[in-house]
């Protein structure tokens, strides 16, 4: 059987190099300039615990989950190799409302470290998405939904369980909005996550990195040359919303309402499929045997991009 590749080919970001970028940006960051902005700054004005409802600026909302509805235990995400990679995909295992929304990557195929899809060296531990038994949806010990998702490497020494999740409602979509808050739950060395959006040469990565490293986000322009990497110095470990708004001219990339960066060159304009894939690292240690981590979402949110006007130019400036 032929296993598909996810990711297009890209240079691989040295360690030094990501931790010198986090200090210098987070530096920028507390050092507050004479017009900060002390509110949010993404269109939906997006950072606390309660997920957004409802259109905001130029984005209309299409899809909203706080997972505090039907819980989906382990062994749910069964059986999902059916029309994969389109929006007519689904995983004969789930029921009702989440049949119909979510997919995920089959079980088997590869991740990232073990296919070389990036154009890396293919890693000595890598992994395989295995959704079956890592992805699940409940209330944490506080009442609050989550979708949890924990990766985990057998005691045998075999490759790392992995997990992508996609929402079918912001698949093959041409620009818009995509926020979400999440929180590494328990991390532990060779686990990461690179929520994406890729195809036709065209790749965004935002939140991305090791769970035990910092959040950044790269833009991999379309027409090629060099990737923009904005850094943010901010830990997996803690509670975040991440923020893309993608449009014709910009990708605009927030952190708990706060942009951290934009990208104006090779923009895509196709449509991209919204992947939050997550699988084992791409360099540093390698995930143990018998070793686990946890990433939890608590709410996600998308929307199509309806065209921004004066007005909303305005706004976004404070006129």
């Amino acid at each position: 059987m032929t296993v598909p590749t996810h990711r297009r080919p890209r240079r691989r970001l040295l360690p030094a190099a990501l931790a010198l970028a986090s200090v210098s940006f987070l530096l920028a960051w507390l050092m507050p300039a004479s017009d900060a902005v002390t509110s949010s700054q993404d269109a939906c004005r997006t950072v606390g615990d309660s997920m957004p409802r409802g259109d905001c600026g130029p984005f209309r909302q299409v899809f909203a989950e706080n997972f505090n509805g039907d819980t989906v235990p382990l062994g749910s995400f069964s059986d999902c190799d059916h029309h994969a990679d389109t929006k007519d995909a689904y995983c004969a295992g789930l029921e009702g409302t989440y049949r119909d929304e979510w997919w995920a990557y089959p079980s088997g195929w590869q991740d990232t470290a073990t296919s070389g899809a990036d154009g890396n060296s293919v890693r000595s531990v890598g992994g395989a998405y295995h959704p079956e038994d890592t992805v699940s949806v409940g209330p944490a010990d506080d009442g609050d939904g989550r979708m949890s998702i924990r990766m985990w490497r057998p005691e045998d020494g075999g490759p790392v369980h992995a997990a992508a999740v996609v929402p079918k409602k912001l698949m093959e979509q041409t620009y818009g909005k995509f926020s979400e808050r999440f929180r590494v739950v328990k991390d532990a060395p060779g686990y990461k996550s690179a929520h994406l959006w890729y195809g036709d040469g065209c790749e965004i990565d935002y939140p991305e990195q090791n769970w035990t490293d910092t959040i950044t986000a790269f833009t991999h322009p379309c027409d090629g040359g060099r990737q923009d990497m904005f850094t943010t110095g901010a830990r997996w470990t803690d509670w975040h919303t991440t923020s893309v708004e993608w449009t014709p001219d910009e990708i605009r990339y927030y952190l708990d309402g706060v942009l951290v960066g934009s990208s104006t060159r090779g923009v895509p304009s196709g449509p991209l499929s919204w992947i939050l894939q997550n699988e084992s690292a791409l360099y540093g240690p390698p995930a143990a045997p018998g070793s686990s981590a946890q990433l939890d979402i608590t709410w996600v949110a998308g929307y199509t991009y309806e065209g921004e006007g004066a007005a909303y130019e305005d706004e976004r400036e404070g006129h």
